[in-house]
């Protein structure tokens, strides 16, 4: 059979141009997508009466036993055919003859693919969040596991001061919630239908545009035509925040390299998301985080790409926009691939308490709370910040740390110091003397998990309802 389009040409298309503008290797991914987009607007070109109630119902069978042969991955796609679209009419046609041909009416690929490309990514958003919640729930029954877990808090690397692991990973529960809050808010944007747009100016059938919204579960309709068929804003939003998810990732994938590591010793990685080497027999290599940490650039990189694909392009459709699919595809896949192993080796992560509180007793990061403490006796605070950072270098030439001074040794530096401090410098006091909201006391990080679940209870009410429309 000739190209379905063919009737304007007199000659073949190129082989070398069919190999190179096909789509088909790609776009096949959207096959699911293409029927249930093509079966909403069959049963909306019946119900206006453009097309006979029985040819109607001939080209739904149909479409039916092509999703089930594709489900069965029993059905061989063309590049001649060109893309996902024309695969589809093809054997459509093929199955029920030339009333296949009908299904087109009042329609353009420009729109068609949109559509497709529309109800793939609300069921991606949805996914992801589902995702996201339960990376959530393996930080916080982490956090609940070491309320009692303090380690050396770092800027610059530097160790800096004191808090509660379980605060540190509820800073990661943070990040997250905020990327799902992002995802929830593109809902709206992704939850649009471009169909019945046509080429780029609407058809000149009579069509319901929001009828065939109302089948597929979308809660808009582009007001626009030209609008329709040449917005790709949903999935650069989509691509940007997965980007964002994925900066997240990596910040807690180099950590968890960091604290896996023999210098820290932090944390133990399960087994099965380790490797060994294939030279050195004693290594045991972090290789999941390692890798989400180099994925980060390549989910960047669909970014940028489809950034400079759009740049300066007209309105409306063009060929350009092909260049739309494999990057939102392998960012799918990327970010699936990370979510999917991240929940479970954060969940079976080992944490070492006795190593942590070793390094917190070996450092100064309790130096803060004495200059807070001089202040407390009236001391301005800069005259305080130089008595402790005196302090401070006379350990070091000393090879002491700070509780390890005599009081005669503290009123060296400052006549202000009494048998208070010691107490002052304990760990757990540094901890919980920071009791204000957001901050790392253990009765402010007991609070935040508490709210913290709400809220995922809530996410996963939103997933719920969620799914359930974008089916």
């Amino acid at each position: 059979m000739s190209k379905l389009w063919g009737g304007r040409f007199t000659k073949k298309t190129d082989q070398l141009v069919e190999e190179y503008t096909a789509s088909i290797t790609f776009d096949k991914e959207l096959a699911e997508e293409d029927i249930q987009g093509s079966l909403a607007h069959v049963t909306m070109l019946g119900k206006q009466g453009i097309l006979p109630a029985a040819d109607v119902e001939t080209i739904k069978d149909g479409l039916h036993r092509v999703l089930q042969r594709i489900k069965r991955n029993d059905l061989e796609f063309s590049i001649a055919d060109e893309d996902i679209h024309m695969n589809i009419e093809k054997t459509l046609i093929d199955d029920i003859g030339s009333v296949g041909g009908k299904l087109h009416t009042g329609r353009s690929r420009n729109d068609q693919v949109a559509t497709d490309m529309h109800l793939y990514l609300r069921k991606r958003v949805v996914e992801f969040v589902d995702m996201l919640q339960k990376l959530q729930e393996a930080l916080v029954s982490q956090a609940k596991a070491n309320i009692d877990t303090i380690l050396p808090g770092y800027t610059h690397l530097q160790r800096a001061q004191p808090i509660l692991f379980a605060h540190h990973m509820m800073a990661y529960v943070s990040m997250f919630g905020r990327d799902i809050e992002r995802l929830q808010d593109s809902y709206k944007r992704v939850n649009m239908l471009p169909l019945g747009a046509g080429a780029l100016a609407g058809t000149t059938f009579p069509i319901d545009r929001h009828f065939v919204a109302s089948q597929l579960k979308f809660d808009r309709v582009y007001e626009n035509s030209l609008d329709a068929v040449s917005d790709r804003d949903f999935i650069l939003e989509f691509l940007s925040h997965a980007s964002i998810i994925m900066m997240h990732l990596s910040r807690l994938s180099e950590e968890l390299i960091l604290w896996s590591s023999t210098e820290f010793h932090f944390v133990e990685l399960d087994d099965a998301f380790c490797t060994g080497s294939s030279i050195m027999p004693q290594k045991k290599n972090p290789d999941v985080p390692e890798l989400v940490r180099g994925k980060t650039g390549r989910v960047y990189g669909n970014l940028v790409g489809l950034l400079t694909v759009l740049k300066s392009l007209p309105l409306a459709y063009n060929k350009d926009m092909q260049e739309d699919k494999e990057g939102m595809f392998d960012t799918v896949r990327t970010l699936q691939g990370a979510l999917q192993l991240f929940a479970p080796m954060i969940a079976t992560m080992k944490v070492n308490k006795d190593r942590m509180r070793q390094a917190v007793n070996q450092d100064f990061s309790n130096a803060t709370d004495i200059a807070d403490f001089l202040v407390g006796k009236g001391l301005p605070f800069r005259q305080a910040h130089e008595v402790i950072g005196k302090t401070v270098l006379y350990c070091i030439q000393q090879g002491k740390y700070l509780l390890d001074l005599t009081l005669d040794e503290f009123k060296q530096f400052s006549s202000l110091f009494d048998d208070r401090i010691y107490s002052v410098l304990q760990p757990e006091n540094v901890v919980n003397a920071r009791n204000v909201y957001g901050g790392t006391a253990t009765k402010q990080v007991t609070e935040a998990i508490v709210r913290a679940e709400g809220e995922l209870a809530g996410t996963a009410s939103w997933v719920t309802e969620y799914a359930e429309r974008s089916r």
